[in-house]
């Protein structure tokens, strides 16, 4: 009688589990801007933070009514500081595209904040490089690092007049 009630009761713990996993994906599905994949932008979208990423932060609004090209080189995001450690990032631009996005610091608070960086990144860099924009998505589970990613590289594609 023992092993079916403890059976039961890791099966009804895994039913509650699995319905608290499928109800958080849900919601985090409904906050998550989407992003068209055609690699143009209007420059009308917005990118908005919850406000927790304080420090150094360019507070730059865009550069969608600049004129003329993107100047080539190498331009350092600001520093932003998330409650997981600083993020800062430098864009590539050459040809008036984005080429390349590097990472100068990333967030550093605990291992599991390593973790979730070095997943992240890597899945920022490909968003932005097909967008050719800050104004990607952030990442489920990555939020903070996905602000302090992207305001770092708004800032330095304002200083290198790309209007993406």
């Amino acid at each position: 009688m023992r092993r079916r009630a403890a059976v039961a009761s890791v099966i009804a713990s895994a039913g509650v589990l699995i319905a608290g996993f499928q109800v958080g994906a849900a919601v985090t599905a409904a906050r998550t801007p989407t992003t068209s994949g055609t690699g143009t932008s209007s420059g009308t979208g917005s990118t908005s933070g919850s406000g927790n990423s304080g420090g150094t932060s360019s507070g730059s609004t865009g550069s969608a009514g600049s004129t003329g090209a993107a100047k080539d080189g190498t331009f350092t995001g600001s520093t932003v500081q998330t409650p997981f450690g600083p993020m800062q990032v430098a864009a590539v631009i050459s040809g008036g595209k984005i080429t390349d996005v590097k990472i100068l610091q990333r967030t550093n608070e605990g291992g599991r904040s390593i973790q979730i960086s070095n997943q992240a990144d890597p899945m920022l860099r490909s968003e932005v490089l097909q967008a050719q924009s800050a104004k990607v998505s952030t990442i489920g589970g990555a939020t903070y690092t996905s602000q302090g990613y992207l305001q770092s590289l708004q800032a330095a594609l304002d200083q290198a007049g790309f209007a993406g």
